[in-house]
């Protein structure tokens, strides 16, 4: 086992070295301990499959005596299908926060990770996208759900316009609607009201003739957006502009003029104006040179792959709340800008680092929760029932083996594990209801059973099962101590090995370590 030191990263060309040097030098001397290949094929499968290995997967990787054998297993789990997906699955949890579930969202996510379309020309689609092309209306999902109306409630233009902030730029502006912020002097009222502008001249309009799907129409804007402060009452007025920027020129035009097509009830025209403020945000945002956007992007990514941001919280980039390695996250957003915008380089490169392959037992490591998805993907895989469930599109109540479909594990796990709506899911929130699930769940119990082909089964033919059980199920071979208390179980549960086992792998299965990715 090597041990990696600030001497020996630096001394290395490449850009993955360049990242643990920073995180060493920070480190004030310490070295880094590499995880095992047992854990580092885990996390990994994990990040990047949103599942966990095969046991013959794992059995075959640990058997590998190739010195590169991790390079290469990080290629070719990037490079598969799967990861277009998994990625998909991540920032639709960061950037929806559970707000819903949309196919045309979904797939419009799937296409631009599979495609490796740059994070700057995703966002503009977010943020303006063209409705009538097939290709981006998708997209569109992120405002579109943010400006569906709830009950009685106003349209929540101050939300959308919170979380433009702190999506794409890591700033949440929530406290400036009505005054400047109390606590973070950077943050303006004139910052939110710029791009509250913006926002609340949107109007969410049906599915039609044209659109497939629903979408925003934008009215005229001929005038600078006035506000006041509750605190001062003193006014002032702001044209729309990207927080901390300049302020974009409003044309002056007369009223046929600001219309490239114009309003008609007769045919139920809404109408484009000439001057889009939403297009304007949506090209000035994702600017190279707006650095914030570029360091939001990189310390989130940092928080997917390594358990905490470099910033923390995430949306709360200011001076009086510094990076805890600014060297480190200027080198991420500088190379990521000049790399265009490449997620899947920046990601590549996190997992060839030592930072990001070290042992979970060194004190800058940290675990992360897995998220419902990840939870319900590995949990089938040990299991042994994923294929099956995938298959069985129509279930059927009567018959064991097609009592459920996927969809129905989506659903319960979903809702035994995932955050509320609306909450961002940064850290695991431990809760009775998904104690009780996994506990009482007839979904669980019913994926312990012995079924032909799955984990339950084939164990159950063995004479010594343990070595298959851990690797199913928590991607590792079992200490002696933990062979030996398995055998001690099946001997007091003889008479029913297949339940025997059962409960076993339930206990692994809703262990802490199962939990997360170490």
């Amino acid at each position: 086992m090597v041990l990696l030191t600030a001497a020996t990263a630096a001394a290395e060309p490449s850009f993955a070295a360049s990242i643990d040097a920073r995180v060493l030098d920070k480190a004030k001397g310490h070295t880094m301990t590499p995880a095992d290949d047992a854990e580092f094929l885990r996390r990994v499968w994990l990040d990047f499959a949103g599942g966990i290995p095969t046991a013959d997967e794992a059995r075959a990787f640990l058997a590998d005596q190739a010195a590169d054998k991790r390079a290469k297993l990080i290629d070719q789990l990037i490079a598969a299908p799967r990861f277009a997906e998994r990625m998909a699955e991540a920032f639709n949890v960061m950037l929806m926060e559970r707000r819903g579930d949309n196919d045309a969202w979904k797939a419009w996510l799937v296409e631009a990770f599979r495609s490796n379309q740059p994070w700057d020309a995703m966002v503009r689609e977010m943020l303006a996208p063209d409705f009538l092309n097939e290709k981006q209306r998708g997209a569109g999902y992120f405002i579109t759900r943010r400006l569906e109306k709830v009950g009685q409630q106003d349209t929540d233009y101050p939300g959308l316009t919170r979380d433009v902030g702190r999506m794409f730029m890591g700033i949440d502006l929530q406290c400036c609607q009505c005054h400047r912020h109390l606590s973070v002097s950077e943050y303006k009222q004139i910052d939110f009201s710029g791009l509250f502008a913006v926002y609340q001249n949107l109007k969410l309009q049906s599915t039609d003739e044209k659109h497939k799907t629903p979408w925003v129409s934008e009215g005229v804007i001929t005038a600078k957006y006035e506000f006041a402060s509750v605190l001062t009452s003193k006014k002032a007025q702001t044209a729309p502009r990207v927080p901390f920027g300049a302020e974009v020129i409003i044309p002056a035009l007369t009223a046929d003029e600001a219309w490239l097509v114009k309003p008609d009830r007769k045919t139920k025209e809404v109408g484009q104006p000439k001057f889009s403020p939403l297009h304007e945000i949506a090209q000035r945002l994702p600017a190279p040179e707006n650095a914030l956007f570029a360091k939001n992007i990189a310390n989130r990514v940092w928080f997917l792959f390594m358990g905490q941001g470099i910033v923390e919280p995430l949306d709360l980039h200011h001076s009086d709340n510094p990076p805890a390695n600014p060297a480190l996250l200027d080198l991420l957003a500088q190379e990521l800008t000049a790399h265009h915008f490449d997620l899947r380089w920046l990601i590549r490169e996190l997992a060839h680092t030592q930072t990001y392959q070290r042992s979970s037992t060194d004190a800058g490591s940290h675990q992360r929760h897995l998220t419902a998805e990840q939870q319900l993907r590995a949990f089938l895989i040990a299991t042994g029932e994923r294929e099956r469930l995938e298959k069985n599109t129509k279930p059927d109540v009567k018959v064991d083996a097609a009592k459920y479909s996927l969809a129905d594990f989506q659903k319960a796990f979903a809702a035994a594990l995932a955050n509320p709506a609306k909450e961002p899911e940064l850290a695991a929130n431990p809760s009775l209801r998904s104690a009780l699930f996994f506990r009482n769940s007839d979904h669980v119990h019913w994926a312990l059973m012995p079924r032909p082909g799955n984990l339950i089964a084939r164990l159950a033919a063995q004479s010594d099962p343990a070595a298959d059980l851990y690797l199913s199920t928590l991607t590792r071979l079992p200490s002696t101590e933990e062979k030996d208390r398995l055998k001690s179980w099946l001997a007091a549960h003889a008479t029913d090995k297949p339940k025997a086992l059962g409960d076993f792998a339930w206990a692994l299965l809703s262990s802490t370590e199962f939990f997360v990715n170490h």
